[in-house]
C-alpha cells in the first residue's frame, strides 16, 4: 500500500510517499524560513498562502521522483493538528479533495504523533515500548510509548518549551530567526564555566519542565554585561548547556521511573548535536540506548505523516467521508 503524506502545520510544506513493503519512496520539503526571517518569526497568513502555492507542485515532484503515478496511491494522510489553523486547512483541503477525486481514504494525523514515530523510519529503529522526548519550538514532553496510539504523558513544560527558550534567548543575543540553530552555532565558539544559568525544575521531583526563568536570566545577563562577540558566544554556551542539562536529567529520570531502557528523541531540537552527544553519553553509560530521527526528519516533514498514516491505515483506520476539520489545539493524550 502506498500512502501520500501531507504536512502543513506551520512554516514548512512537506510531501512524502511511503510504501508499506518498501519503506519511504520519496519526500520533498519547502521551508518558509527565508520569507519569515524578515519579520523575525512566523506570520500565519503568509504561511497559509505559501502552502497553497507549494502543495500541488511538491506532490507532482514526489510522484515523479518515486516513479509512481497518481492512480497508484492507496490513501492520503495529512496533518490535522495541532498547528496554525489556516496552514492546517490547506493540507486538509488538498488531501481530501484529491482523495475524493481518486476515491481513496484519508486519515488525519496528530502532528506530534508524526514526530513521535519518526525515529522508526531510521535504521536501527527502536521497538515498543520506549520513552519519547518530544522537544520542539512549541512542545517539550516526555511520553511512555507502548504502541501506535498507546501514549502516556509522563511530564511536560509548564511554560516555555525548550525550543522557545533557544529562540527567545537567541533573539536577546541579537541573532536572526530561526534562533535555535543560530544560538547553537554561536555556542560552538563559547567558553565553558564563565556563566552559571538556572536549571528550572531540575529538582522538582517530577518530570515536568520550565524554561521561562532561564530566558529571564539570559535577559538579565545580557543587560548587565553589554556583551561583545566573545561574551555573546559565552552566554550562548551557558544557555545551551542549561537547556541540555535539564533535558538529559529529566530523560534519565523518566527511564528510571518507567523501568525502560530505550529513549526516542523527536522534534526540531532533536537536531541539536550537543544535545545528541550528551544524551547518548549519559543514557548509554547506564545501559540504555537513544534513538534519533535522521537530521532531515527532525523538523516538520511529510515523511513522518505518511509513515504514521500508513501505520494507522494498517489498523483499518481512515475514511472516505471527505468532510474535514482541523484541530489547531489538540492534546496528544486524546488520540488512541
Amino acid at each position: 500500500m502506498i500512502t501520500l503524506g501531507i504536512e502543513s502545520s506551520c512554516d514548512e510544506t512537506g510531501i512524502a510517499l511511503y510504501h508499506t513493503g518498501r519503506g519511504l519512496l520519496a519526500h520533498a520539503l519547502h521551508t518558509q524560513i527565508a520569507m519569515h526571517s524578515e519579520y523575525g518569526g512566523v506570520v500565519p497568513e503568509l504561511a497559509s498562502r505559501d502552502h497553497v502555492q507549494r502543495a500541488i507542485p511538491l506532490i507532482r515532484q514526489v510522484l515523479q521522483t518515486a516513479g509512481v503515478s497518481l492512480n497508484k496511491i492507496n490513501a492520503i494522510a495529512y496533518t490535522q493538528g495541532p498547528g496554525l489553523g489556516g496552514a492546517l486547512l490547506v493540507g486538509a483541503s488538498v488531501a481530501n479533495s484529491l482523495a475524493y477525486a481518486l476515491d481513496i481514504p484519508t486519515i488525519g494525523i496528530h502532528h506530534l504523533e508524526g514526530h513521535l514515530l519518526s525515529p522508526l523510519l531510521s535504521d536501527p529503529a527502536p521497538a515498543f515500548p520506549f520513552v519519547a522526548l518530544l522537544v520542539s519550538g512549541g512542545h517539550t514532553q516526555l511520553m511512555r510509548v507502548d504502541g501506535v496510539g498507546r501514549y502516556e504523558l509522563l511530564g511536560e513544560t509548564v511554560d516555555d518549551a525548550a525550543g522557545e527558550a533557544f529562540d527567545k534567548s537567541a533573539k536577546l543575543l541579537g541573532l536572526n530567526y530561526p534562533g535555535g540553530p543560530a544560538l547553537a552555532k554561536l555556542a560552538a565558539s563559547g567558553r565553558a564555566g564563565l556563566y552559571k544559568l538556572p536549571r528550572p525544575m531540575l529538582h522538582s521531583g517530577n518530570l515536568d519542565f520550565s524554561f521561562s526563568g532561564l530566558k529571564t536570566a539570559v535577559l538579565t545577563l545580557v543587560r548587565q554585561s553589554e556583551p561583545d562577540d566573545q561574551t555573546r558566544a559565552d552566554i550562548a554556551y551557558a544557555t545551551q548547556e542549561a537547556i541540555i542539562d535539564v533535558l538529559v536529567k529529566k530523560s534519565r529520570a523518566a527511564l528510571v521511573q518507567t523501568g525502560l531502557t530505550q529513549l526516542v528523541v523527536a522534534g526540531g531540537v532533536g537536531a541539536n548535536l550537543m544535545l545528541r552527544k550528551h544524551l547518548s553519553c549519559d543514557i548509554e553509560k547506564r545501559g540504555g540506548k537513544v534513538f534519533y530521527p535522521d537530521l532531515e526528519f527532525c523538523t516538520d516533514n511529510g515523511a513522518m505523516i505518511a509513515f504514521a498514516g500508513a501505520l494507522r491505515l494498517a489498523e483499518q483506520q481512515g475514511s472516505k467521508d471527505y468532510r474535514f476539520n482541523v484541530k489547531p489545539r489538540w492534546n496528544l493524550a486524546e488520540i488512541a
